[in-house]
């Protein structure tokens, strides 16, 4: 348990931080960054706790926090300039997906690669080097990335490419924020004429239906995700497909402004929720209904993309569901000769109890360059419980040891609770980077509640 400092004892700017997932807060000093400057005079002035960028806390666990450092906040560094015979946006690191795709859609274009939220900034996005639903076809965001602009650990200004700067660039892609923080990046956008997605679903039988039909008819479809029920012991599941839609399939009023796009927050979870909301009978209740409400099987179906892509975010602060006590999620990825992996976890989850709403599995393409970049060839399963639950850590351990004997990892922006061991044995090139890492940031200025706690 960390140690608070009472809000009377705070130093100014101090606040208490954590994750996404509620976990394992800590206290720092947050301070606007407004320029390059204030970034290069931080960094030089940083005190033995180092500094650390932090976007919108959309990791999971303890990524984006640093107990008793300086935390910059980039939310200033919001410029969004669309290159248009290029294909490719510049903006600064502050910016959240959500303002870029408010900016970009409705002249035509889409971003390389989103998470199952908008609300992460591009330099979250390319420190946690994030995935999609089209990583099978069109691998991470960072794969994407033309260059970006860093300010190292010695507080030097530097602008890296996959081409003139590939070892640093592709530390900086995956690396947690640890080697500088990025100012502003340059990406490859994805042409469109419309803001729908034009959606294939099924709901399937069981682990088994759902399994073989991603690895049978995947490669047909940019963007494929399944939704799989955790509390029914087949694995039954809904799965969802699809690919942008062309203009010419609206009609009506969608068809007057075939790229409109404007989002909205149609409800806020309250800030106070006892802890047991999310049990064994609310999750079975959701999981019966979710699944009973999807079609058998539908073709063609028009969603929009906020509806397709991010789901949740209609919803502000839905993390507060799992009340005080917060959740973590469990996201593993292993080869495709370890896909029993994903029907034995979930067996093993179910076994104590801890049963999710939020079950997703997705196919992993090939991997990139990047050292501790997550993804690699096979299944990824993310599961969403709550920290609470009675005998979860010994599963999660044992779980743990299967993952890294087939081959497979954890991924560091959703990790809450993985150890130094874990770590460095199911990323093997941990130390390379580390040496590079070492190279950018030689005074260890950089750190993290994560980085301290995985020994990185």
């Amino acid at each position: 348990m960390s140690t608070m400092t009472s809000p009377l004892e705070r130093l100014p700017g101090e606040r208490t931080l954590t994750g996404w997932g509620r976990t394992a807060p800590s206290t720092a000093v947050v301070r606007a960054a407004m320029s390059v400057d204030d970034i290069r005079a931080s960094i030089t002035s940083a005190g033995g706790r180092g500094i650390l960028a932090r976007g919108l806390g959309r990791s999971y666990g303890d990524a984006a926090q640093s107990g008793g450092a300086t935390v910059l906040d980039l939310s200033a560094m919001d410029r969004i300039e669309l290159d248009v015979a290029a294909g490719t946006a510049t903006v600064g690191a502050g910016v959240s997906l959500d303002a870029v795709m408010r900016a970009l859609i409705p002249h035509g274009w889409f971003v390389p690669v989103t998470p199952g939220t908008r609300m992460v900034t591009v330099g979250g996005a390319i420190a946690a080097d994030v995935h999609g639903k089209n990583h099978h076809r069109d691998g991470t965001f960072g794969s994407h990335v033309q260059s970006m602009t860093l300010v190292d650990g010695r507080g030097e200004v530097r602008v890296l490419d996959q081409v003139s700067t590939p070892t640093e660039f592709w530390a900086t892609v995956g690396g947690m924020g640890l080697t500088g923080v990025i100012t502003e990046a340059t990406f490859d956008l994805i042409p469109i004429t419309s803001s729908r997605i034009s959606v294939d679903t099924v709901r399937t039988r069981d682990l088994d239906h759902v399994m073989d039909l991603m690895l049978s008819g995947d490669d047909a479809y940019r963007y494929s995700v399944a939704w799989v029920d955790s509390v029914h012991p087949s694995g039954r599941g809904v799965l969802t497909r699809g690919d942008h839609a062309g203009a010419e399939r609206l009609t009506g009023a969608a068809a007057q402004d075939p790229l409109a796009f404007d989002p909205k927050v149609l409800a806020s979870a309250p800030p106070l929720i006892p802890n047991g909301l999310v049990n064994p009978l609310t999750m079975r209740a959701f999981n019966e209904a979710w699944f009973r409400k999807a079609p058998k099987q539908r073709d063609g179906e028009l969603q929009h993309i906020a509806e397709f892509f991010h789901p949740l975010d209609i919803v502000q602060d839905w993390n507060r569901a799992y009340g005080p006590q917060g959740f973590l999620q469990y996201q593993f990825a292993v080869p495709d000769a370890a896909g029993q992996l994903v029907g034995e976890a979930l067996a093993a989850l179910r076994g104590v109890g801890a049963l999710s709403a939020l079950t997703v599995l997705k196919r992993f393409g090939a991997a990139n360059p990047g050292p501790l970049s997550f993804p690699q060839p096979g299944w990824t399963l993310a599961v969403d419980v709550p920290a609470g639950v009675d005998g979860l850590g010994p599963v999660l351990d044992r779980l743990d040891e299967q993952v890294l004997a087939a081959g497979g990892r954890l991924y560091l922006a959703k990790d809450s609770r993985m150890s130094p061991a874990m770590m460095a044995a199911s990323y093997p090139r941990l130390a390379e980077w580390q040496r590079q890492r070492d190279a950018m940031d030689p005074d260890g200025v950089f750190t993290s509640d994560l980085a301290r706690r995985l020994s990185l």
